[in-house]
């Protein structure tokens, strides 16, 4: 097995206690961020405010730790803040990037084991739900201008009237996608959300681009086999602290 990793926590509440669940399960040291400064070592981190995303660009490799694609944390969105209420959900960790690509043969077992019904794929729709980045995405990831550019993009292949939304719009996300044709985001979770709801999800992220691209929202195609290669990708903390997940995450390396 490759040798743990260094896992860096800042004074966050789910940085402390996310990696110190990751630190038990892959028998790894803890180091605040404060205190970090040997860039060769790979290191694991939660989320990429407080300083962790520039280390994330001064070190060579590290796990990327966050909220999961499926059956995640109960949180509440509101004042601009986000609220954990429980952490019984599953989190995705990630080594060298944000987000799995979906790409993959895995089998169906993990992903039936979260008993989710996936819904038909919906043969109409009256619009595209663009789904707005946070203001601490935009930030981070460079997206000021990603809503105009987006739909910019969008009006080469398609005529359908597009929507936007986001986390504080009235309008809830499971009420639009009743009758949507396609949701399309950079990176947003609620795109998988879509895609068992039988609504096509398309990403602009580089990273994502292989699940669904924005040249195919005509297409209204939904790859399902990425929701098996997903849920391989995520993890409870009980499966995270025993080490059942570092098991898997270490030949990664």
């Amino acid at each position: 097995m490759s040798s743990s990793p260094i896992v860096v926590y800042t004074d966050h509440y789910m940085s402390k206690t996310m990696s110190y669940y990751f630190a038990k399960g892959s028998k790894s040291l803890m180091s605040h961020i404060d205190n970090f400064k040997d860039f060769k070592k790979t290191v694991a981190i939660w989320g990429y405010l407080r300083g962790t995303g520039e280390l994330m660009q001064k070190v060579d490799n590290f796990f990327y730790m966050d909220h999961g694609y499926f059956k995640q944390s109960k949180r509440d969105f509101s004042n601009n803040k986000t609220n954990i209420i429980d952490l019984d959900g599953y989190f995705r960790i990630v080594y060298n990037n944000h987000w799995h690509d979906g790409s993959g043969n895995k089998p169906s077992d993990r992903f039936k084991k979260l008993n989710i019904q996936i819904k038909d794929i919906k043969q109409k729709g009256d619009y595209i739900i663009l789904s707005e980045p946070t203001d601490d995405a935009k930030k981070f990831y460079n997206l000021y201008n990603w809503l105009e550019e987006t739909k910019n993009i969008l009006m080469k292949y398609t005529d359908r009237k597009i929507i936007s939304h986001n986390r504080g719009s009235k309008i809830s996300l499971d009420d639009l996608l009743e009758n949507a044709w396609a949701f399309v985001s950079d990176h947003s979770s609620a795109g998988f959300k879509s895609m068992i709801s039988g609504v096509p999800a398309y990403f602009t992220n580089s990273n994502l681009k292989n699940i669904a691209s924005l040249e195919n929202i005509e297409k209204h195609d939904i790859n399902y086999s990425v929701l098996n290669n997903l849920a391989y990708e995520q993890w409870t903390i009980k499966e995270i602290l025993s080490g059942e997940a570092w098991q898997y995450l270490s030949k990664k390396i």
